[in-house]
């Protein structure tokens, strides 16, 4: 698979770059997509829902009426769920949603993933030359060049540059990576992905391993 390079303010350099089969364009695996993602996300939740059990609440622990001849609930205390500011039945608790899943899979998952976005005529390859700006202005150009002014792009880079992330930080939907860091959500979340010529191969690389 070949694709046209294309320079910053959208136009075709002429030159093409070759995409790896065994990464551009295997048979995709949706469910490890849906894994890799699954984990992705859980991976970032805190977990640190809390509320308070009855044993927590403050409040007496007189209880209130007899137990039968009523005709009201059996309340216990003040601290009863049945009451405003008692306890919770059943609320969350602190907990760790991390799960592991094997490279392969995750692996898979992103060649798919990149697979997906190939077969759809999502990827773009741009010189990495010219890539030197520092301002906002100047990235927002370039996406405005490729048609995704405003909408969920992601740039991948062979290597840390301070330019590029510095001019696309307050560009909404942009998001800047290393190729040795593309997981599959940010590429799934993409409305196009952006991959630096230079790039190229360290992603076939890391994929590949």
């Amino acid at each position: 698979m070949e694709l046209e390079i294309h320079s910053a303010d959208g136009k075709s350099t002429g030159k093409k770059a070759k995409l790896n089969p065994a990464v551009f364009g295997i048979e995709p695996n949706d469910h490890a997509i849906w894994l890799d993602v699954k984990q992705h996300l859980a991976n970032r939740r805190q977990g640190t829902s809390k509320t308070l059990e009855k044993s927590e609440v403050s409040g007496s622990t007189k209880k209130l009426h007899r137990q039968k001849g009523t005709g009201g609930a059996r309340k216990g205390s003040i601290k009863s769920p049945l009451y405003k500011g008692g306890a919770r039945v059943f609320g969350p608790k602190p907990r760790d949603y991390h799960f592991k899943l094997n490279k392969k899979v995750k692996d898979l998952a992103r060649r798919s993933a990149l697979t997906h976005k190939a077969g759809a005529n999502l990827i773009s390859v741009l010189d990495s030359t010219g890539m030197e700006a520092t301002k906002t202005k100047a990235y927002a150009a370039m996406f405005k060049a490729f048609g995704l002014e405003g909408r969920k792009t992601l740039l991948v880079l062979a290597q840390k540059n301070d330019n590029v992330l510095l001019g696309t930080r307050n560009l909404q939907g942009a998001r800047v990576v290393l190729a040795n860091d593309v997981n599959t959500y940010d590429i799934m979340n993409a409305n196009r992905v952006l991959i630096a010529a230079d790039a190229i191969a360290p992603l076939e690389t890391t994929l590949t391993k």
